[in-house]
């Protein structure tokens, strides 16, 4: 990472007498003459100054993971100090931009190094520092105090309309405004205000557009809150059956070709979170030209009608299979701090981690170079708590400074167990962390069910919070999503004695529930994303269907509970027109008026209320 002026006044500029390399044993790299180095510094090895960061000391001697290929570094290489932790600049222009796992532009790289590869030891700014951005100053004058956090104004950018940049005082800072610049274009290097010390006027600190932040420290805030405000993904089968929360932690864990990266791309697309930081984690690379080349092409309606595309709020980390292991973990550590700049703003924010099985397999790989005690599988005992210490850091929260505001980063984690085996070490741990579970099905994937989430292991724990936004807004939608799932659990324990004893030996009210399960299955959890009735589905939608669906089975149950001539095949064929228009209420267009869509479901549920009605006249 390039020199600032920050970094260059944090460290005084002073000279660190060089290390040597001692030994190098793929990603790792042992050097001597490493006296006086932190942990988690940040050094350039060799002389083509490859990224590393000091990850065990021992004597003079400091093990460093190298970010980059080591091939060529040999023995008596320098190692320099910077005597800075591996962090990132935090400031306008992240959004709408890709960066590789240490936060470097891609597309900057691409036209400097005018070829398609990243070329080792490669050192550009992480934001483009002669871009001039428009800075209007908010209501902090000369001579008030502030604290890390508040915010002293925001950047008028013009070409983005979805997330208002707003320029804080760093954390870590704090002290009275000795001056502030008026409204009108400034870089990140220029000077927007200066802080003194109340005690002593002549301390300053010059306080830029950007400042920069340690990955691995997570960002401080007032206070966690709990959550309550609903995570909206466009997916029925997560939005109804088991929803997340803003703030929420959720793992997707599912083997190869059951989804995982098509719901990750679909909650990126279509959730209702402000921003989105995008991490590809050691996947394949054609799956992150897949978001480049789609993403910018997909656009959102804004209140006033006015549609924008959806790279605006999306920031891209892209660490795929081809490039160093190591930086798998610094890609992680990138994306939550980005999201944690965003949270602080006051903003919803999403981070889709795609997949953190791979960078469990760097840290495997790190570890048995280090010549650690292996655990199960091979994993580092320490897997659990470096899981833990990633999603602990997501969760609605009040942001520092003023003006009070509130923010939340959900971190929605891809899982790859190798053959789709749960038991797996990746698997266990998360599952033992995050408080929703989305577990993907093989076989409902081989059938061509997507989403292939498995209604009968997956599990959430925020229905109780959520209880209190729906009580009031759809009071019914609970009791549909209870009713559901127990169709859909009778549904399973009654296939098996129609394997045993067939369809005959089952009663009215049973024969009803298969029936409606498979309706629930085939039309309601089924969801295809590339047809333009279904790509997404607003709440309004998913809780309107739903309603239906549950009305219509209770109905049935209780028209042949009425009368015992009246059997679910005569419902069944009574009633033909309206259970076909059960199958049909997916059709209905998501990108129309809420209004609408409401209308239209109310006119499908009076029109069965009346045919039912008519049904037990006939009784």
């Amino acid at each position: 990472m390039s020199e600032t002026k920050e970094e260059a006044k944090d460290v005084g500029r002073a000279k660190y007498s060089l290390g040597r390399v001692l030994r190098i044993s793929g990603p790792l790299v042992v050097a001597n003459q490493m006296s006086g180095s932190g942990m988690y510094e940040l050094v350039r090895v060799g002389k083509d100054k490859l990224v590393g960061e000091v990850i065990k000391l021992t004597g003079d001697t400091a093990s460093i993971q190298c970010y980059e290929e080591t091939a060529g570094l040999t023995v008596g290489d320098p190692v320099q100090r910077t005597g800075a932790p591996l962090q990132v600049e935090l400031g306008p222009g992240i959004l709408n931009n890709i960066f590789d796992g240490i936060q470097r532009p891609l597309e900057v790289i691409a036209k400097q190094a005018q070829s398609v590869f990243v070329p080792r030891g490669v050192d550009v700014s992480p934001l483009d520092h002669t871009i001039k951005w428009t800075f209007v100053p908010g209501e902090v004058g000369k001579g008030d105090l502030v604290s890390g956090g508040t915010i002293i104004g925001e950047i008028d950018d013009k070409k983005n309309l979805l997330v208002k940049e707003k320029i804080m005082i760093p954390p870590n800072l704090a002290g009275r405004v000795q001056s502030i610049v008026k409204k009108g274009d400034y870089t990140l290097d220029d000077t927007i205000a200066v802080l003194e010390d109340p005690s002593d006027s002549k301390k300053t600190v010059i306080i830029r557009l950007s400042h920069y932040w340690p990955v691995r420290i997570p960002r401080p805030c007032k206070m966690k809150l709990p959550p309550k405000l609903p995570l909206l993904t466009g997916q029925r089968v997560l939005d109804s059956l088991y929803p997340s929360t803003l703030g929420g932690t959720c793992a997707i864990p599912g083997a190869f070709g059951c989804g995982k990266t098509c719901i990750s791309q679909a909650l990126s697309k279509h959730s209702n979170a402000n921003a989105i930081i995008y991490v590809g984690c050691g996947e394949r690379g054609n799956e992150m030209a897949e978001v480049l080349m789609e993403f910018p092409e997909l656009k959102t309606k804004l209140k006033t009608g006015e549609e924008v595309p959806i790279m605006q709020r999306t920031s891209l980390v892209a660490n795929t299979s081809n490039m160093p292991v190591a930086a798998r973990e610094a890609s992680i550590y990138t994306g939550i701090t980005l999201a944690e700049y965003y949270r602080d703003m006051g903003y919803h924010v999403a981070l889709m981690a795609d997949s953190t099985s791979r960078w469990a397999e760097a840290l495997r790989e790190i570890s048995g170079r280090l010549g650690e005690m292996p655990g199960d599988a091979g994993y580092p005992a320490y897997l659990g708590t470096r899981l833990a210490f990633f999603y602990e850091r997501a969760g609605p929260v009040t942001c520092l400074g003023s003006p009070d505001r509130e923010g939340s980063v959900t971190i929605v984690g891809a899982v790859s167990p190798p053959g789709g085996d749960f038991a797996d070490p990746v698997t266990a741990s998360t599952l033992a962390i995050v408080q929703v579970f989305w577990g993907l099905d093989k076989k409902l994937a081989q059938k061509k069910h997507f989403p292939a989430v498995n209604w009968h292991i997956s599990f959430t724990k925020y229905e109780r919070p959520l209880r209190d936004h729906y009580k009031d807004t759809m009071p019914s939608f609970l009791k549909d999503i209870a009713t559901a799932k127990k169709i859909l659990q009778d549904e399973k324990s009654l296939q098996e004695i129609v394997q045993l004893v067939g369809n005959e030996a089952l009663s009215e009210d049973q024969k009803i529930t298969l029936d409606i399960a498979a309706v629930l299955r085939e039309d309601y959890l089924n969801q295809n994303a590339f047809t333009d009735f279904d790509y997404t589905c607003p709440l309004v939608k998913t809780s309107g269907m739903l309603r239906n669906l549950i009305k219509f089975y209770e109905q049935s149950i209780k028209a042949s509970k009425n009368d015992k001539k009246m059997t679910w095949g005569r419902i069944r064929r009574l009633l033909d027109p309206i259970y076909e228009e059960l199958t049909t209420m997916k059709f209905i267009i998501p990108g129309q008026e809420e209004k609408a869509i409401q209308a239209e479901l109310d006119a499908r549920l009076k029109k069965m209320n009346v045919a039912f009605s008519d049904l037990s006249t006939q009784i």
